[in-house]
């Protein structure tokens, strides 16, 4: 005789906020697609535990000079478009991102410093290239980013396009121009629980609302802090689903940043043969990297080689799946 046996399930009392990317010309904005994470009532893909009505995404980074410090890999994966940020994110739309990932390098090849009206020209030149929402990353020093940030903000007024890093040293100034121009913010913190918890809550006591900021809990690559910052965030999520307000921020993770400046992946030369196939190695490095941290409840994962946007966004589907 068939025996009826319950599986126990986790009730949770909180959710993960609901943040929308990007605004359509009915919303003020010029983008032909909006983008929404977060939602979750439980923990990452547990479909049988509760809601998780918005799929993690991925945003291809782009930079806004030619980054020669970059894995010959990347270069030649990317071609000459490197050369040309609108040219870069129209690519990255046709290969299936779903968001574009612009940041600014701070200063050229040349070393020269990149002014308020370069970021202003090459930001514009990217959301005419493509209808894909933007997210835009300062060079991260505190003082440039508030220069060139606070300049894109005004220049995109509207077009709810996320700036970073907003971090406790200068979120006061990324926030006011978040606020004055309809954009959001990524705040950004140390591994660590409780620093997210309090930069969210300076940039609440600002008036900023909490659906339009993005958490970057800071991570590491395969081999270089990742199972730590995994335990990091499954606790930032933990908090969040258990009520905690101050937590329930969707997640974004610069997996292409972290991965691509490993050894692993960028040294072709010079190493154990038991490393393997450089490239193979060097894309899966990301590629795992990715998949872990989705694992780990990152609602946005940024890539940087073509061929891995494909890769992981497979996964995701998969993952989706009640």
């Amino acid at each position: 005789m068939p025996v009826t046996v319950e599986i126990p399930t986790e009730k949770w009392a909180g959710s993960v906020r609901e943040v929308t990317l990007g605004a359509t010309a009915d919303e003020g904005g010029t983008r032909t697609k909006t983008v929404t994470v977060g939602g979750e009532t439980s923990l990452p893909f547990l479909h049988f535990e509760g809601k998780y009505p918005h799929p993690p995404v991925v945003a291809v980074e782009i930079q806004d000079s030619h980054p020669d410090d970059w894995s010959p890999l990347l270069l030649e994966a990317w071609g000459d478009v490197t050369k040309d940020p609108a040219a870069w994110a129209k690519k990255a739309e046709e290969i299936g991102a779903d968001l574009i990932m612009l940041k600014l390098r701070g200063t050229d090849s040349s070393g020269a410093e990149t002014t308020a009206a370069q970021a202003v020209a090459v930001a514009k030149a990217v959301l005419e290239a493509t209808g894909l929402p933007l997210i835009v990353r300062g060079p991260g020093q505190a003082e440039r980013d508030n220069e060139l940030l606070v300049a894109v903000a005004e220049a995109a007024s509207g077009e709810r396009i996320a700036l970073g890093l907003c971090e406790d040293k200068n979120y006061r100034t990324i926030v006011a121009a978040a606020l004055a121009h309809n954009q959001l913010v990524i705040a950004s913190s140390p591994i660590d629980v409780n620093l997210a918890k309090q930069l969210n809550i300076l940039i609440s006591d600002m008036a900023l609302p909490l659906e339009r900021v993005l958490m970057d809990p800071t991570t590491g690559a395969l081999g270089y802090g990742l199972e730590y910052s995994f335990s990091v965030m499954e606790r930032l999520r933990l908090a969040a689903l258990q009520g905690d307000s101050m937590t329930q921020q969707p997640m974004i993770c610069f997996v292409g940043e972290e991965s691509w400046r490993q050894k692993e992946s960028k040294v072709g030369e010079g190493v154990p043969e038991t490393w393997g196939d450089w490239y193979k190695r060097a894309v899966m490095w990301e590629a795992t990297t990715a998949i872990s941290l989705l694992n780990a409840g990152a609602d946005i994962i940024t890539l940087r080689h073509p061929d891995n946007v494909p890769i992981v966004q497979r996964v995701i589907e998969k993952l989706m799946e009640s």
